[in-house]
């Protein structure tokens, strides 16, 4: 049929020799390639830690991981075990400088935030499986063919080998594991659908085989295959499936609170809605709900086929009382706070006052010791603390001094001791006596 010419890909492939070349070339990492490939993951790390897509790509563009990926798949197809073997160990040493080159970056910078774009490389689903099998699937045609174009820098962006591996870094330098497995999960996704890819390819176009093998070994061999597409694959399809019930959870909540927006007797004044455990949150305002509205918000769920259970309502009346408790709860406890406050004052005070009356006794002796340094005649010092009433509302608190002397003290000399305790005693008032 003339129609089926136009999916023929013969006419336009390279020759076997040539792709075996080229795919040889691809799967060696050493000198410019490893060179090439660290810079690309520091790149990606960048654009990771910026949350910038453009960097992002950018380092894609520039990854030289596809290589080997391609040479795991053509190795297996044509049996060709030792450059299988040199596909993995070269695979093996990239992914592995890469990680320590990703971790490296992510230790010392010192922006360490998880965002969007880190995020979304730690939950692969079906959805990873079928970019990863169609972009490989891209890819080893356009390395079969000698109308190449595009297609290998638009492989190397829809199957993102990058992100993952910079994202799995970044999960051991700030020793978040659940972004290692995740991520490295979405790596494996992406390796194995690529490789299977590149198999299935060459499988298709007749690649010739480049090594005898026995057909009980080749038995082997596809069993390994089946057994690793298998784990690989199921659970994306859990993971697929789960998003699929989610976002299909979000779009129905989302209409169903458009719809119970407004009521009768109120109006939507915030929701919330949790995809993980299914369950919204509705606060209203106004009036508060009438048996009617709320009756209207439970019928409205089950038109949604919504868990009426896992549908919280409060009402303005709620809220308002709601926060009025939590007003008066912290009045209460300011008031309290006050008044412990006032009570460890008057406590200080009376503390004060104490220590004050037991230092009456002292305050004698120390003043006898010190004035006898200038005046040896004083003999005896007593001191006391008096209150003096000026009136019958004002009374105050004066320290009195008696000096008592083996001789007569001039006038001169009283006068200098009275203005000296006023100083020691800090108190003009202080009253001096002699004996």
């Amino acid at each position: 049929m003339k129609f089926l010419r136009y999916f023929d890909l013969r006419q336009e492939m390279e020759s076997f020799d040539f792709i075996h070349a080229e795919i040889e070339k691809g799967i060696e990492f050493k000198g410019t390639n490893l060179w090439i490939l660290m810079c690309a993951i520091l790149v990606a790390s960048v654009g990771l830690n910026m949350n910038s897509t453009a960097v992002i790509i950018g380092a894609m563009l520039i990854s030289p991981l596809m290589g080997p990926i391609n040479g795991m798949g053509y190795g297996i197809a044509t049996y060709d075990m030792p450059l299988f073997r040199r596909a993995i160990k070269n695979f093996t040493f990239a992914v592995g400088v890469s990680l320590i080159t990703s971790a490296l970056y992510f230790f010392i910078t010192p922006v360490s935030t998880a965002h969007s774009e880190l995020l979304a490389r730690t939950s692969p689903t079906i959805y990873d499986v079928l970019i990863a099998f169609f972009g490989g699937l891209a890819g080893i045609l356009a390395i079969s063919s000698k109308l190449k174009g595009n297609v290998i820098p638009g492989v190397a962006i829809a199957t993102a080998l990058m992100p993952p591996i910079c994202t799995a870094g970044y999960g051991l330098a700030t020793l978040q594991f659940n972004f290692v497995f995740g991520a490295l999960y979405l790596f494996t996704i992406n390796t194995v659908f690529i490789a299977v890819a590149a198999l299935l390819v060459c499988q298709v176009l007749k690649f010739p085989i480049r090594s005898v093998i026995d057909p009980q070994k080749r038995k082997g061999v596809n069993r390994i295959i089946s057994a690793v597409l298998l784990i690989t694959t199921v659970p994306s399809i859990i993971l697929g499936y789960n998003l699929v019930q989610q976002e299909n959870f979000n779009e129905a909540a989302n209409r169903y609170i458009q719809s119970i927006s407004v009521l009768k007797s109120a109006y939507l004044l915030e929701s919330n809605v949790d995809v993980n455990h299914r369950s919204i949150d509705l606060v209203y305002s106004g009036y508060g709900l009438s048996d009617e509205d709320m009756a209207k918000v439970k019928e409205t769920a089950l038109v949604f086929q919504l868990d009426t259970t896992k549908i919280g309502i409060i009402s303005g009346t709620d809220a308002e009382i709601l926060k009025q408790s939590t007003s008066r709860y912290r009045t209460e406890a300011q008031e309290l706070e006050n008044k412990l406050n006032a009570t460890t004052a008057g406590l200080q005070v009376a503390k004060n006052q104490l220590d004050s009356v037991l230092n009456i006794p002292t305050k004698g002796e120390f003043l006898l010791k010190e004035i006898r340094e200038l005046y040896p005649q004083i003999t005896a010092c007593s001191y006391s603390e008096t209150i003096v009433y000026e009136d019958t509302t004002r009374s105050e608190l004066l320290p009195m001094v008696i000096f008592k002397s083996s001789r007569a003290i001039n006038r001169a000399d009283r006068d200098k001791i009275s203005s000296w305790i006023e100083t020691r005693l800090q108190n003009e008032k202080a009253k001096t006596y002699f004996e």
